[in-house]
């Protein structure tokens, strides 16, 4: 390999001259870099002030008439005037810092004596370099065509740096030319060579970094081609050592600088005599160096090095397009992946949710041997991966690393101290994060993959004691030294990287589509939650003017306390089971059948048995339930009075007959009871059920007294039917009873867990109306646990909803006790907690004959 040190000391000689204006527009400063040129040309270093000639006893005969020490003349008296003139016109080419122009067969002292001139601004110099031009220049262009002809439709990039190797030992004819490309770490490999069949193979072998220190990279990517024409030569001292600026020559581009010592021990270590170099570089970066060897002395001319020179750079190019051309199918591949992504992910909440698939989809671009999600606190693992608490561990640290960018790495033990607690299942991850906060990661994983890497010599001791003193001394030997290295995965290579971050701009817009979903469907929500809250208060404050009105009707209809009492709680519970039925379907329809058994169970459950319905079911829309609700509730009380009901034979007979316009006609038919007459003053009763469904549901409503019992008729229009059934059925309830309950009572000691203060007072009431000796009243799980600590009840009462807790802890403990209890609840039944306990629930509001039923479900009940 070729490296370039910068320790070179000078000596130097400077001359005063006339301004020359074309040559002296140089104001840049100079860096300070001392050297020594190659014994094989002549350099000049001219500033507006001085023309300095860098030169030696040995170079004198490139300039006849100038004794080589004697440097007096000024520039005119060097060069010809065609010669200034082309030098002069290549000054105006040079755009850039380094950049660098040629004059071949240059008839310099204008004498037929003809040198290839290399031009360079250096600092405030500019630096003129001849070689003595070969009477065999070849056509650069010709030349550099056929190469890149050869190479040109080559597409692997393995091909590629064969081709290249092989068209560059031909074109200078060198032993062997090698292409060296560095890794992520600075270390290098041979990955093409073209070389002598004796020579030894350089082939796969790799070079520590140390082989080609920072400050010889540097130069490369300023200075690309590189020569030594003869390793034992002895190189020529620049002098004098400074200028009049006090400042040595920046030497870094010039084309016959010596290199350093260290670097010709290097190379003599490996039988070398001849190298030379050229820079590949790609998107501005040193990616590697053409390096060729030549086992005895040997001089390129400058046309050569300049073909070689301008075929590297179309190689870089190429070599840049490969990389390329893989960069865009990796990116192809990741835009396939997206649009699946995205596809299978439309209405998702949670990356997890489709886990499984993100893992297969991530197998087509990126191969990994282990995947793990980490989104909101919640990991899933598929493969091979760290254990899941190893796993959180991982992402806390994944968390210092740097945000909103993919991280990876092939050797995790040496960035992770904690990497011993993976017990070595994993060597290699790449974390893409998906989230900004929380730092949410899809992480893939690799596992160790023990290699043997091949090196030239021993990379461990690249440095031993040598004539140089105890600097930087190159390795001595070049023997192929294998070594096995553990602890590393496969590397992440640059295509994978890149779909990597592709993927993450995907799995980024799948997140902010998920949060503005939820945003959205947050607002949604907030705006049905106001409208809910605005019906509920529509709907609470109907229901309070609703009872003010039945109470105040009621009062004016009933002549004493314990009627009016009766009346009232009669209508607040027909209401309330109207309500139940059509909450039990989330404020949906209500079944007429449903209804009006329910209503005939709350009179007389032995009696529901006279009470049949016949025709469809009617599904009937939840605000008509409840009107309807009240009707029935009154014809019923009315039968219970005076009608059907009030006499053992009696029967009700419900018709239910469908209409064309699809609205229905309910028939009330009482029969076998005793003969009813019109009232003579209409109650509060008559006119809900005369007047109720015309006026709230538009529909007809007439009632009939006949001496075989009432009969009426009445009208729910279409617009409050949501569903007739297609088939007639005659439904006749089996009887039930609660007739055993009269008379019945408890004893004992009760207690009543309950959080509204009135409906405690009220159940208190109850319960020691039926007979109970001693009741507590408790508002919450606390209390009522302490009291029962003190003193057990004989059965308790316990409102399931206790504003910000629930009656569980009390009903395990009374169940612990072996103690019987009842349940009470504003949401319906709970078959949960009856089938957890086996305690029926009731429904409020709840009177006498709910409280009776429930009590007798858990045996309380004591018959007189």
């Amino acid at each position: 390999m070729t490296t370039t040190d910068n320790s070179d000391q000078h000596q130097a000689a400077f001359i005063p001259a006339d301004q020359t204006p074309d040559l002296a527009n140089c104001d840049r400063e100079p860096i300070h870099i001392p050297g020594s040129i190659q014994p094989v040309g002549f350099l000049i270093a001219v500033s507006s002030d001085w023309i300095v000639t860098f030169h030696s006893k040995n170079t004198g005969h490139f300039l006849p008439g100038l004794p080589g020490d004697l440097l007096g003349e000024r520039l005119d008296m060097l060069m010809s005037p065609g010669a200034l003139k082309q030098v002069s016109a290549q000054l105006q080419e040079l755009t850039h810092d380094d950049a660098v122009e040629r004059i071949l067969d240059c008839d310099f002292l204008g004498n037929a004596t003809f040198f290839d001139i290399t031009v360079h601004r250096s600092g405030q110099h500019i630096v003129i370099e001849g070689e003595p031009a070969d009477s065999q220049n070849i056509d650069i262009s010709a030349q550099l065509s056929t190469l890149i002809n050869r190479i040109n439709n080559t597409r692997s990039l393995t091909q590629l740096c064969d081709i290249a190797a092989q068209q560059i030992k031909s074109l200078i004819a060198f032993d062997r030319a090698m292409i060296y490309r560095f890794d992520q770490d600075g270390a290098g490999e041979v990955i093409a060579e073209a070389r002598e069949a004796h020579l030894e193979p350089y082939l796969n072998l790799h070079y520590p970094a140390s082989d080609i220190p920072r400050q010889a990279r540097i130069l490369y990517k300023r200075n690309l081609v590189r020569f030594i024409s003869d390793v034992g030569m002895q190189v020529v001292p620049v002098v004098p050592t400074t200028g009049p600026d006090k400042n040595p020559l920046d030497m870094s581009l010039s084309a016959l600088r010596a290199v350093s010592p260290i670097h010709l021990e290097y190379l003599g270590n490996m039988g070398v005599e001849a190298s030379f170099s050229i820079s590949i570089i790609v998107r501005g970066e040193l990616w590697g160096l053409i390096a060729c060897h030549h086992y005895s002395p040997r001089h390129l001319s400058s046309g050569v090095r300049a073909t070689a020179e301008l075929f590297a750079q179309v190689f870089s190019l190429m070599v840049e397009r490969s990389e390329h051309e893989e960069q865009l199918h990796h990116e192809h591949r990741a835009r396939i992946v997206h649009d699946k992504i995205m596809a299978h992910m439309t209405g998702s909440r949670s990356l997890i949710d489709h886990f499984d698939t993100i893992c297969r989809m991530l197998t087509e671009i990126i191969p990994h041997d282990g995947i793990g999600v980490c989104i909101d606190g919640v990991c899933e693992l598929r493969g091979i991966t760290p254990t899941p608490e190893a796993f959180q561990d991982l992402t806390r640290f994944l968390n210092r690393t740097a945000a909103s960018r993919i991280y990876s790495t092939h050797e995790l033990s040496a960035v992770y101290d904690r990497a011993e607690d993976l017990g070595g299942r994993v060597a290699g991850l790449l974390a893409i994060p998906v989230s900004r906060k929380p730092r949410d990661y899809i992480v893939l994983f690799r596992q160790e993959i023990s290699k043997s890497v091949n090196w030239a010599g021993n990379p461990q001791k690249p440095v031993t004691a040598g004539p140089n003193g105890l600097r930087l001394t190159p390795r001595k030997s070049f023997e192929a030294w294998k070594e096995t290295v553990t602890g590393q995965s496969s590397p992440w290579n640059a295509g994978e990287l890149t779909a990597a971050e592709s993927i993450r701009g995907t799995f980024l817009e799948v997140v902010l589509r998920m949060a503005h979903a939820a945003e959205m469907e947050r607002m949604r929500a907030g705006e049905r939650q106001e409208l809910l809250i605005a019906e509920l208060n529509h709907r609470v404050r109907n229901i309070l003017n609703l009872i003010k009105s039945l109470v105040n009707q009621s009062r004016s209809t009933t002549k004493t306390a314990e009627s009016f009492a009766a009346t009232i709680t009669g209508r607040i519970h027909a209401l309330a089971r109207a309500h139940d039925q059509v909450t039990e379907q989330q404020w949906g329809p209500g079944s007429l059948t449903s209804l009006v058994h329910t209503e005939a169970e709350a009179f007389a459950l032995r009696k529901k048995s006279r009470v049949s319905c016949v025709g469809p079911d009617v599904m009937i829309n939840p605000t008509a339930f409840t009107t309807l609700s009240l009707v029935i509730h009154e014809l019923m009380t009315k039968s219970m009075k005076y009608g059907s009901l009030s006499e053992s034979a009696g029967t009700i007979l419900i018709t239910v007959v469908p209409q064309k316009d699809k609205s229905i006609e309910i028939l009330w038919q009482e029969n076998d009871g005793p003969a009813v007459t019109p009232p003579v003053e209409k109650g509060f009763g008559s006119i809900i059920i005369e007047n109720s469904i015309p006026y709230e549901l538009g529909g007809e409503a007439r009632v009939e007294y006949h001496s075989e019992g009432l009969r009426g008729k009445f009208l729910i229009p279409s617009e409050h039917i949501h569903e007739i059934s297609h088939s007639s059925v005659v439904d006749k309830p089996s009887p039930g009873s609660n007739d055993g309950h009269k008379g019945a009572f408890i004893e004992g000691h009760v207690l009543i867990l309950e959080d509204n203060m009135i409906i405690a007072m009220d159940a208190e009431d109850m319960v020691c109306n039926l007979g109970a000796s001693d009741v507590t009243t408790r508002t919450n799980c606390k209390a009522a646990l302490s009291a029962i600590a003190k003193h057990a009840p004989d059965f308790a009462i316990l409102d399931i909803n206790l504003g910000s807790e629930t009656c569980l802890p009390v009903a395990e403990k009374l169940s612990e006790l072996g103690i019987r209890f009842i349940f009470t609840t504003g949401y319906g039944q709970s078959n949960e907690l009856t089938e957890r306990f086996g305690s029926p629930a009731i429904s409020k509001p709840y009177g006498k004959d709910d409280l009776l039923a429930g009590l007798d479900g858990i045996g309380v009940l004591r018959a007189v």
